[in-house]
């Protein structure tokens, strides 16, 4: 998705989600790996809307597809997903978002919005640097870092006056 914002606004959200999966098939490729059709159909779930979802409504929409309802099924597939870079965790939900930023190095920084769960992601390199940098003057060696801004989208905003 080349504009982050249009997580929180309406956009064609066919082409973004043939963009992803387009992208996604590529990636998996380059890697050696395979998008089985329950990683694939995982990958359409989360990207059907820009929000955190949680395993269990991934699993539940799984087992309407036929994919099995055990817990595993899920965690399988969006382990892999985050693996490979296709999806993200978002800690302070439990939940995940599928990744809408491909080609950056993946040291994003997720808006979320706490009324919808609406997830905008975008690229933090220089705020990842500015993190590293910062441990290393304490002799710190950053291995993870999640930034994760919690707030509301326009939408949320735009209730909350009303």
């Amino acid at each position: 998705m080349s504009d982050p914002a249009s997580a929180f606004h309406s956009h064609d959200h066919t082409t973004c989600t043939s963009q992803a999966l387009t992208r996604a098939e590529e990636i998996c490729r380059e890697a050696g790996a395979r998008l089985t059709p329950v990683r694939r159909r995982t990958l359409e779930i989360l990207l059907e809307e820009h929000r955190a979802m949680g395993a269990y409504d991934v699993l539940e929409r799984l087992s309407e597809d036929g994919f099995g309802s055990q817990p595993p099924v899920a965690y399988r597939a969006l382990e892999f997903l985050v693996d490979q870079g296709l999806a993200h965790r978002i800690r302070r939900l439990n939940a995940f978002t599928a990744c809408t930023t491909f080609e950056c190095d993946h040291a994003p920084a997720f808006f979320i919005c706490k009324t919808c769960k609406a997830v905008a992601e975008i690229p933090a390199t220089a705020l990842r640097t500015m993190i590293n940098d910062a441990g290393a003057k304490m002799g710190f060696a950053v291995e993870r870092a999640n930034v994760e801004a919690l707030g509301l989208c326009p939408s949320c905003q735009d209730e909350a006056a009303a």
